[in-house]
């Protein structure tokens, strides 16, 4: 049963098109909300959002935040930023802007509103991460003029505004480390190992596993981390972040290509290429934080989510062969 705010608000969403923007602006509508979608497509996609076309309360804008927004709204969640390494090394420049000047904007619209606002920073702000868990108060070992460093360092100066904000105006915010995240309506060609390794079983392609398959991640299930996003949202003044969402169980890529294999039956063999450059070897949350003040923790086990994630992308494929 979903919790009711005490009054309907109007929320407004940036990157709402996206996979975790759809997912958080349902649980939204379904909490009785108003939500103001602002997406300008270059990552999201209509096709998950197209359930809501006709909903009375839900409202499309396409704006990109780097440039300001004038809407009138209770609270804002700010999920604006490509956030796989295909999509945010194609245009560097344009993310770490979509990071830095988007958060000014959204900050500079939430100053003037003196609403709630949310950041979707990530755990990329640890980089290849010398301590393991990764708890909040780790500063990172990131690499500032690497591949990934236009999404790593323009999410890690987003957190900085974020928290200037706080200090200097008052206003009152709520950040959360987003640590791998997966399920229905990810792009089937965004990179990430999940919606790579289900996609290649599914067509019976070699997985591609780069290095040596050792190193780890931990992967959370979309809804759990929409979860997470509503209880740091309504906690009291007192409660800033950062907060890790993700969860704790971690897998070696390798495990996880055999995963993939056997749910979907596939025949799909494993072939293995070059590390990237910076690719972290180890990821995993320190969730206490989340426990403590969220009463927070991922219900949702990983072979429960691939089963849901890999029927997603069966019937996506299905509808693009009819294509």
């Amino acid at each position: 049963m979903a919790r009711l705010y005490d009054s309907r608000k109007r929320i407004l969403v940036t990157g709402g098109a996206g996979f975790i923007g759809s997912h958080l602006i349902d649980r939204l509508l379904e909490q009785g909300h108003e939500v103001l979608c602002a997406d300008n497509l270059f990552t999201g996609t209509k096709r998950n959002i197209d359930q809501l076309h006709n909903h009375p309360r839900f409202e499309f804008m396409r704006h990109d935040v780097t440039f300001p927004l004038y809407v009138e709204v209770d609270e804002i969640y700010n999920l604006a930023c490509p956030a796989s390494p295909v999509h945010y090394q194609h245009d560097p420049v344009q993310t770490t802007k979509t990071s830095v000047h988007g958060a000014i904007n959204i900050l500079g619209l939430a100053k003037r509103l003196k609403c709630k606002v949310f950041q979707a920073s990530t755990s990329e702000v640890y980089g290849d991460p010398t301590v393991h868990p990764q708890p909040e108060t780790y500063w990172g070992n990131v690499n500032p003029i690497g591949p990934r460093a236009c999404y790593d360092e323009g999410k890690r100066c987003a957190e900085t505004l974020f928290f200037d904000y706080h200090n200097q105006h008052g206003l009152e915010i709520k950040v959360a480390r987003i640590f791998n995240t997966y399920g229905p309506r990810m792009h089937p060609a965004d990179g990430r190992v999940v919606s790579n390794f289900i996609m290649q079983a599914l067509r019976g392609e070699p997985i591609t596993v780069y290095g040596d398959g050792l190193q780890t991640r931990s992967f959370c299930y979309v809804d759990d981390l929409v979860e997470g996003f509503i209880r740091l949202m309504e906690t009291g003044d007192d409660v800033t972040g950062p907060v890790n969402l993700g969860n704790p169980g971690e897998f070696t890529m390798l495990e996880l290509a055999e995963k993939a294999i056997a749910m979907t039956g596939s025949q799909s063999v494993i072939v293995h290429k070059e590390l990237p450059a910076d690719d972290p070897r180890q990821r995993q949350p320190d969730i206490t934080r989340a426990k403590t003040l969220l009463d927070w923790e991922p219900t949702i086990d990983l072979d429960t989510g691939l089963k849901w994630t890999i029927d997603y992308f069966r019937n996506l494929l299905k509808e693009l062969d009819r294509v």
